[in-house]
């Protein structure tokens, strides 16, 4: 197990493909919640651990199970790096109709209420949360999860009057399975709706940490900044090609802004 779960020492950084006009007042800027502001590694951890001893009470009656619990640096490092569920759970010693049980348990549990005060603040997102609102950016947010969800976050940090508007999903169940399709479909429906309002978005990008951000900024033809602080590593980003990759949103933001002709990766 040990030897499987290697670490990626390094951030991956790409060129640039696509020219940034710089981030001026009144610009918009169309960015994701959980990753490049919420940390969510936390509750995802919790979650596994705690639907990994439900299947192990459950089955208790008639056998024990050979669980084998990996530590939180060996979880978040698969699931960084895309490890589907099913290889994590059968890993963690499942098989069979213990996994499927597993799957489900997970899938219930993850955005629920009671496991929510897990999530925090990335390192440096309050700061550059509120550099945009000094500067006079619009920060839209495109998220799969539910919007009443984010507020209720943003309001505990103070940070509500940063965002100026919140493109969520219904259903509770849709940030945990990402689908890019999903994440397309919130985009195209945020740009439209933004200019509808009068808003230019010509000068926009799309800020995210999962292939479904990166995809759905380019279907959009907006150039695409991923960060690394999230749930995907830089190694499995780039093969999606974004227009640049940084590790967090306070280390991007000074290109972001100042960076007059493209957007430069570090």
């Amino acid at each position: 197990m040990q030897d499987a779960v290697r670490f990626q020492s390094a951030p991956l950084v790409t060129q640039p493909t696509i020219a940034l006009s710089p981030l001026q007042s009144g610009s918009v800027v169309f960015c994701d919640f959980d990753g490049p502001i919420v940390d969510v590694s936390d509750r995802y951890y919790q979650t596994y651990c705690l639907a990994l001893a439900a299947i192990q009470k459950k089955y208790a009656e008639y056998v024990a199970l050979p669980v084998r619990r990996l530590t939180k640096a060996q979880f978040w490092y698969m699931k960084q790096n895309r490890v589907p569920d099913v290889t994590i759970a059968d890993w963690s010693g499942l098989s069979g109709q213990q996994i499927k049980d597993f799957l489900a348990h997970v899938q219930a549990l993850v955005n629920q209420s009671a496991l929510l005060h897990l999530d925090r603040l990335q390192p440096g997102a309050k700061a550059a949360l509120n550099e945009l609102q000094a500067r006079g950016i619009r920060l839209v947010l495109v998220t799969l999860r539910q919007a009443g969800q984010v507020l209720d976050f943003l309001h505990q940090h103070d940070l509500a009057t940063t965002i100026s508007q919140i493109y969520g999903a219904d259903d509770v169940e849709t940030a945990y399975a990402n689908c890019i399709d999903h994440k397309v479909a919130r985009l195209r429906e945020a740009i439209a709706e933004q200019r509808q309002l009068g808003f230019d978005t010509t000068d926009s990008c799309m800020i995210g940490d999962t292939e479904a951000d990166v995809r759905a900024g380019q279907v959009a033809e907006l150039p695409t900044v991923a960060l690394t602080c999230g749930i995907r590593s830089a190694l499995y980003l780039s093969d999606f090609a974004p227009t640049a990759v940084y590790a967090n949103l306070q280390t991007a933001l000074p290109d972001l802004i100042c960076q007059s002709a493209s957007l430069r990766a570090a």
